[in-house]
């Protein structure tokens, strides 16, 4: 990891974002890629094309997923997120190149 990436995920990223969907409560994609790409731009001073995050990731405490980060110039990332508790605060612990 680079090092500004390790100094963002130092930083972590704090996210309230959830909707109810059925019986169970998920993060909400749209408002967790909004974030991503506003934290990632103000700490790495990079332009970030686009960020997708999945849809369907249940709020489940201790649990991780990842999101694709596309920077502007073309550079594809993988952000490893971790739902730090049942309120879907998240914070990032990961950023890597995509394989």
């Amino acid at each position: 990891m680079s090092r500004p990436a390790r100094r963002f995920a130092a930083l972590g990223l704090l996210l309230i974002a959830f909707v109810a969907a059925g019986c169970g409560t998920v993060v909400d994609p749209v408002k967790l890629e909004d974030t991503i790409q506003a934290d990632l731009e103000s700490s790495l001073h990079v332009k970030i094309q686009a960020v997708d995050c999945p849809s369907d990731v249940s709020v489940d405490p201790g649990a991780t997923f990842t999101c694709e980060v596309t920077f502007s110039d073309g550079e594809r990332k993988v952000a490893t997120l971790k739902i730090r508790n049942k309120d879907a605060d998240i914070s990032m612990v990961g950023l890597k190149p995509k394989n």
